[in-house]
């Protein structure tokens, strides 16, 4: 029975400080990944929407409190907001799990830890410095300054909606900019409550803006419109070629965060048991949907059939079933059309002459509910020139690829088309150091997975995509560099030379 339109959370979005209906004064369902059925209603954005949240994002911009605020003031702002967050996230955890499907377990720690985004560009905003030019001119001073850019806008994806928006808002409102986020239409409401946050914390109007709906609806309008001067963006490789072409006829700067098909890569001195975890932990833990999914496994051919054995029985113990449980360890695929694109990636494998040595289908045990669960899969016998093996799936699948030494390796992990992540499991500190240089990736683990921080830059190689998130320097590029001269000189030199 479907759930009544009356008893849904209904949402509205937030532009200019207030909250809003969309022009349209239309709404879409979003789903609970694990009945399968809908718990709230979304509004349905447009072009008029998304025009609308840029010119409140642009007048916080250039008028009003905003650009009155000092950067310690900023600062100040971010780290109320950090404090809100962590008040707050037990709820936005709950929210979170209702909307994606993540398990709790894991976001209730998550959206705790990603307060410290706020804290850290909060207390970074004040410490960027422009630098006093030694010039070679006489009688002239010449230094920089660091400025912002102006309205950012941010589209955020549906695996970790909360995470990535703070991502990009915490630095972007640290270098003084304004805002407007389009998140996933999967996962809009964690976004939604956490613009309850920015209210609370004292962030002026029209500083922080969403705009919720579809992609050509609302997003696309936002990189086109003429006041955006950026657009961060997390998501995949295709729709991020769009937006980057897109984005260039405006003239735009982007940063992106795309898609990955990273290598896990197991070598025979290996501590075993710990490479078994980091592999499991790299494909199956937050059932595979993350974009830095080791979902290339490359054994070394001398315990790749004691390796996969260890491997199999360990997965076969992963409890599913409803994310809010504690004990859960693989919770359901987020949406419909991902669920459908995983079952069709397994069927590819499967054509391709790849063997299921686990799973390969639909996950119908009677703890998964009425959601869109898949069995955590494990093909064997894959060839790395196999599309299994090349392309995104997105899901708990596991390609498991055998190699023969460090120049296979090597060579295996950096045959692909992207190069966000890879991961190392070896004993050997010279191996370790190798094996970090060569490969091709904007992040690589070794004797570990799935680690990140605000401390460190996040990023990835060639399709995977431009720029970097987190970290001390990436702040600067959510602004600007201006160089001012000033001449001490008495007397003004012939005109008609340049100086």
């Amino acid at each position: 029975m479907d759930t009544p339109a009356s008893t849904l959370a209904r949402y509205k979005m937030f532009i200019g400080g207030e909250w809003v209906e969309a022009a349209s004064r239309e709404h879409f369902e979003s789903d609970n990944p694990f009945t399968g059925k809908p718990w709230a209603l979304i509004p349905k954005g447009g072009a008029q929407d998304a025009d609308r949240a840029v010119r409140a994002a642009h007048k916080a911009f250039t008028s009003g409190d905003w650009p009155k605020l000092n950067p310690s003031k900023r600062g100040a702002l971010l780290r109320k907001l950090g404090d809100l967050v962590v008040e707050k996230s037990k709820f936005l955890a709950e929210v979170e799990v209702r909307d994606n499907g993540k398990l709790y377990a894991e976001m209730s720690a998550q959206t705790a830890y990603m307060a410290q985004w706020y804290y850290y560009y909060g207390g970074l905003a004040d410490k960027i410095e422009g630098h006093v030019i030694p010039t070679d001119k006489p009688e002239m001073l010449n230094y920089t300054r660091y400025e912002p850019l102006g309205v950012i806008a941010a589209i955020t994806p549906w695996n970790s909606p909360l995470l990535l928006t703070a991502w990009k808002l915490a630095p972007a409102l640290a270098a003084g900019n304004t805002v407007v986020f389009k998140p996933s239409e999967f996962t809009s409401a964690s976004v939604l409550e956490l613009m309850k946050l920015i209210e609370q914390a004292g962030i002026p109007p029209g500083v922080v803006n969403v705009v919720t709906g579809f992609g050509a609806d609302v997003g696309m309008p936002l990189v086109e419109h003429p006041l955006v001067s950026k657009v961060a963006f997390t998501g995949s490789d295709r729709t991020g070629t769009l937006i980057y072409q897109t984005a260039a006829r405006g003239m735009k700067r982007v940063s992106m965060e795309l898609g990955g098909k990273s290598p896990n890569i197991v070598f025979d001195d290996a501590h075993m048991e710990n490479a078994v975890k980091g592999v499991v932990s790299g494909i199956f833990a937050a059932t595979g949907q993350t974009c830095i999914a080791g979902s290339r496994l490359l054994v070394q051919e001398s315990v790749h059939d004691a390796f996969v054995e260890k491997l199999v029985a360990f997965a076969k113990t992963a409890k599913m079933g409803n994310p809010m449980s504690l004990d859960t360890q693989v919770g359901p695929v987020t949406n419909p059309p991902q669920y459908q694109k995983i079952l069709d990636y397994i069927d590819i494998a499967r054509g391709e002459g790849a063997k299921p040595v686990l799973g390969g289908g639909k996950a119908t045990r009677p703890e998964c509910g009425g959601g869109w669960f898949v069995e955590p899969t494990i093909f064997t016998g894959v060839r790395n020139s196999m599309r299994i093996a090349q392309e995104e799936v997105f899901g708990p699948v596991l390609a498991v690829i055998p190699f023969r030494d460090e120049e296979e390796a090597v060579a295996i992990g950096n045959d692909v088309v992207y190069g966000l992540a890879a991961g190392v499991w070896t004993q050997s500190m010279r191996r370790s150091l190798m094996m970090a240089e060569r490969l091709q990736a904007g992040t690589v683990w070794v004797n570990t997975y799935r680690a990140v921080s605000y401390l460190s830059p996040f990023g990835g190689y060639k399709r995977s995509g431009l720029g970097r998130e987190s970290g001390q320097e990436m702040i600067k590029d959510y602004m600007q560099v201006k160089s001012v001269w000033i001449s001490t000189a008495t007397e003004v030199p012939n005109p008609f030379i340049l100086r």
